[in-house]
């Protein structure tokens, strides 16, 4: 897995896209771009604390929370809606013969498999922006944010214009470049783990089959293939062998 130079990073690559992110005035204003809501303030989980800098965590995502929701002792009626945000550079919805459906947008609310006319009526919205489709969106603002995403052209709009500046500047930052680096390291110590968890996992089953084919003991067994004794007698406890003719 080869990371991009720092030089190279656009707005919608990760690690980029949450330090821009992390602005509260920026944050909300994609959100109201986005999903037409007006926003009463933004606020970051209290693991924010634990996760700075943010890229030297396992799989933590910089989440926000948006405060104007229903408040202790109200009725849940007054619930506001409650939405799930997703910006993807490529179509996710495909039909049957792998065609992209090709809409900008995506809007999901829950509803009855047997009937979709029965609406559950949680007020949860998932909404998914596909940008390779920006230039059939209808509101212009968007449609330039999405042209922004996709082609990291900010063209004339304002807010994709000061989102590039964003970027422009952090790639100057001292700081981000650290982060940048340790995200990379971090990157590099998980694929490591991944093949040594992997590898492992083999030899546990290259051990079960040497005791099951050649009636070895799972000591030998275990030593033959370089497995851990105690992983190779659990797979054994979990697999009976099979019943004799």
């Amino acid at each position: 897995m080869k990371k991009k130079k720092l030089e190279n990073l656009t707005f919608a690559d990760d690690g980029m896209f949450q330090a821009v992110l992390r602005n509260p005035a920026i944050c909300a204003e994609l959100v109201e771009l986005l999903l037409g809501v007006k926003i009463k303030r933004v606020e970051y989980p209290e693991l924010e604390k634990a996760i700075k800098p943010f890229y030297t965590t396992k799989g933590v995502r910089l989440d926000v929370y948006l405060k104007d929701s229903l408040m202790k002792g109200e009725k849940y009626k007054k619930l506001k809606d409650s939405y799930i945000l997703f910006i993807c550079k490529y179509d996710p919805f495909k039909d049957r013969n792998r065609k992209p459906f090709c809409l900008p947008r995506y809007t999901f609310k829950n509803a009855c498999e047997e009937n979709n006319l029965v609406k559950l009526h949680d007020k949860s919205v998932k909404v998914v922006y596909n940008a390779k489709a920006y230039k059939k969106e209808k509101d212009k603002r968007i449609r330039a944010l999405l042209r922004f995403v996709q082609t990291n052209k900010p063209g004339t709009d304002d807010f994709a214009s000061r989102l590039s500046e964003i970027v422009k500047k952090l790639k100057e930052s001292e700081k981000f470049k650290e982060e940048y680096a340790r995200m990379n390291l971090h990157d590099r110590d998980l694929i490591r783990e991944t093949k040594r968890e992997a590898y492992a996992e083999k030899a546990v089953e290259d051990a079960v089959m040497i005791v099951r084919k050649y009636n070895a003991t799972p000591e030998a067994a275990a030593q033959d293939a370089g497995a851990p004794l105690d992983k190779v007698l659990e797979a054994l406890a979990a697999q009976p062998a099979p019943a004799q003719a």
